[in-house]
């Protein structure tokens, strides 16, 4: 059996930065249990499988189609970049003539549409409450030793904390954080929390133009330690930077070893366009 493959890094322009994903193109549908196996063999944070929903479907004339996403470790809800990637993949090798792709997810119906030079993908907005510091004391601790924390939420919907540093810190701070993610693990055990991201206010202000935050994303309860560009997580970051900084159109970056640079824009639908550039850096076939 071959399966066309192609990996895209997500959210840069640039090969070798922003986040990889792996994207297979299913012509038939896949036993069951190979989905994971290619993803662990992939051994990047997502492997995306994109399948036809009917059999007439065409890769190249059909708009909608069926997307799934797996970790090394297990299938996941939700993932920003590798729906970014699945976008490209479609719109850019197989030069798929319409202008809006819908996917059908385990979070529902996503659309990705083309924008000059950008992927625009349409998202769900999370939500954060705040948190008690009591409750996650340890994994806090776990996750930024002593360092200043301003703000402390949690999004029930994702199950990722968020955490703000304080606004004395500059980002080489945030990018020269290191986190161990066994120690994560083992200050995390009750299942609430599903990832951790560090985020910190940017530098835009006025007509200064930079980024307006940046942000680190932990998973290790994934199998993914560091994600380098993360679009779930800016779906929770989106919501919360909002409203402090009172803004709809943000510029984002991540600041991982990688790094990436996400647009976002807050729709009047109480969803969120976070739009991005992509590199294809692999063609192939997967044979077994």
């Amino acid at each position: 059996m071959q399966i066309p493959i192609f990996t895209v890094d997500a959210f840069t322009s640039r090969p070798f930065s922003g986040n990889p994903a792996a994207v297979c193109l299913l012509e038939n549908d896949l036993d069951e249990d190979l989905h994971q196996k290619i993803a662990t063999e992939m051994n990047l944070s997502e492997t995306a499988f994109i399948r036809k929903l009917h059999p007439g479907d065409d890769f190249t004339k059909s708009s909608c189609f069926g997307l799934r996403w797996f970790t090394p470790a297990n299938e996941v809800p939700l993932c920003g970049h590798a729906t970014l990637a699945s976008a490209a993949v479609l719109f850019h090798i197989q030069k798929n003539t319409n202008s809006v792709l819908t996917f059908v997810t385990l979070s529902g119906e996503l659309k990705a549409r083309q924008a000059e030079d950008h992927i625009v993908l349409d998202l769900p907005l999370y939500f954060t409450y705040p948190q008690v510091l009591q409750e996650v004391e340890e994994l806090i601790k776990t996750a930024v030793g002593d360092m200043i924390v301003q703000d402390l939420r949690y999004s029930p919907d994702t199950k990722k904390l968020l955490v703000r540093l304080s606004d004395s810190y500059e980002r080489s701070v945030l990018e020269q954080l290191q986190v161990s993610a066994q120690r994560l693990l083992s200050a995390e055990k009750t299942g609430k929390v599903k990832g951790v991201i560090l985020t910190l206010k940017g530098s835009s202000s006025g007509k200064q133009k930079g980024h307006d935050f940046y942000s680190r994303y932990f998973a290790p309860w994934y199998g993914v330690l560091e994600d380098p560009v993360t679009g779930s997580a800016h779906a929770v970051l989106s919501s919360y930077w909002s409203e402090q900084l009172g803004k709809k159109e943000m510029l984002a970056f991540q600041c991982s070893r990688r790094g990436g640079e996400l647009k976002i824009s807050l729709r009047n639908d109480g969803r969120v366009d976070i739009a991005g550039q992509t590199a294809i850096v692999l063609k192939g076939n997967l044979t077994f």
